[in-house]
């Protein structure tokens, strides 16, 4: 399945271990389906984080990620900028590309190896034409827990509607449209 990734920027007071607050503008990057979906989700992950502050979000867009690879342990986010080489067979020339990718890692070093790792499945040549600390501060991929215990109010899970009055029924008056014969 094809993510679409989407980056956030979100500006709220945080505080520091020292218990000093300042207003800081961070980025984060989301797994969603639309931006709709991607604005529900980093207000429920803000919610989350802030923990009843404040917190304005000052832009979705969407990223050009186009996988992320995350490790257990890791303290930045890298984004690697990759130039996958084809051949156009009708031209009979090369054909770069750019793919862009973010790897966790602690230094440059383990992140540039991680890269290679995660690479190893693709079969035709690449280049790594940049490997730099991203502004990303935490990636939320998409969980499907996350939409499965949200039901809107009013609304009634499929399996617990056996018991649920329902207007359009038989039972209550409604009747099947009759099949029009063909003219």
């Amino acid at each position: 399945m094809l993510q679409t990734w989407f980056t956030a920027k979100v500006k709220y007071l945080k505080v520091a271990e020292g218990g000093s607050e300042s207003m800081v503008k961070e980025q984060f990057l989301l797994d969603a389906v639309s931006y709709t979906d991607a604005e529900g989700r980093i207000i429920g992950k803000m919610q989350e984080l802030v923990k009843g502050g404040e917190f304005v979000i000052d832009a979705i867009t969407k990223s050009r990620i186009a996988e992320v690879f995350p490790y257990e342990n890791g303290e930045w986010w890298f984004k690697a900028t990759i130039h996958l080489v084809t051949i156009d067979e009708e031209a009979g020339k090369e054909k770069r590309i750019t793919t862009h990718y973010l790897i966790m890692a602690d230094d440059i070093d383990e992140a540039l190896a991680r890269l290679k790792e995660s690479l190893e499945y693709l079969v035709i040549p690449y280049h790594i034409t940049s490997l730099a600390v991203s502004q990303i501060v935490d990636v939320f991929p998409y969980e499907p827990r996350e939409s499965a215990e949200k039901v809107p109010e009013g609304f009634v899970p499929v399996e617990k509607t056996k018991d649920v009055f329902t207007p359009f029924s038989e039972e209550n008056g409604w009747e099947q449209p009759a099949e029009h014969p063909e003219q």
